[in-house]
């Protein structure tokens, strides 16, 4: 595929995301570094891109309207080039809540930011995917969809609905040379969490340890590669072999 264009990635102010950004910068991606409340946090982000030799731009946007995806796609492609990888990764509150206080609303919340957002996303972005020959959609999904943890049953039936769309959307594109991937954090320790000594959760993982936001950007990294090609509809759970 090789880069064309420029790269998108939501909800990148911090955490995984301001990593993503970074990880996806030193490959020579041009990064458009979305947020929608921290300011700041997105600006030392793309301002740390640039320092370090890339380039990135800051850009405001809330990416479950349909208005200011549309603008948040055509800004990033005025500044940076057509958009040739999106990676979805803006999330909002995930409260934990036993399905018999479960409402309606709660299901709502969640499928606005892992259904609505990325068909928003998808939407907006797919003309000028074809236009370059092809392009990479991945979506940040969660370990916790197979783990099936009790309390989240809102948030597991929009993760759920989110691998469904990208393994219909990953047969729907493969013609254009567009390929749509999920990759599956387990829980990756990031600055909201601040210090976190979780032995019991540490006990249960393969490699007996937490994993790092880094070690999820690279598989980004990888997927939005020539080197995922070949790879489309697929589930990349990255959890360090956390399957108790």
């Amino acid at each position: 595929m090789g880069i064309k264009g420029s790269a998108l990635v939501t909800g990148a102010s911090r955490g995984l995301g301001a990593h993503i950004a970074r990880r996806l910068a030193a490959d020579g991606w041009p990064v458009a570094v979305n947020y929608h409340a921290e300011a700041a946090g997105a600006k030392r982000v793309a301002a740390g891109i640039v320092a370090a030799g890339g380039r990135a731009v800051a850009l405001h946007g809330d990416v479950t309207d349909e208005f200011d995806v549309r603008r948040l796609v055509a800004t990033t492609a005025e500044r940076l080039g057509p958009v040739q990888v999106v990676v979805a990764n803006a999330t909002g509150p995930q409260p934990v809540s036993p399905a018999e206080l479960v409402s309606w609303q709660d299901h709502l919340d969640q499928l606005e930011f892992f259904v609505k957002s990325p068909t928003l996303l998808l939407q907006a972005t797919l003309a000028g995917m074809r236009e370059l020959g092809g392009g990479r959609f991945i979506h940040i999904g969660s370990d916790s969809l197979r783990r099936a943890f009790p309390g989240t049953s809102a948030y597991n039936a929009a993760k759920g609905a989110q691998l469904a769309l990208a393994r219909t959307w990953a047969r729907e594109f493969g013609r254009h040379g567009i390929t749509v991937n999920v990759v599956s954090p387990g829980w990756i320790p990031v600055e909201r969490h601040g210090e976190v000594d979780a032995p019991e959760y540490v006990a249960d993982v393969a490699l007996r340890r937490m994993g790092t936001p880094e070690e999820v950007a690279d598989v980004v990294a990888f997927v939005a590669s020539d080197a995922s090609r070949f790879i489309t509809g697929e589930q990349l759970t990255v959890n360090g072999g956390h399957h108790g």
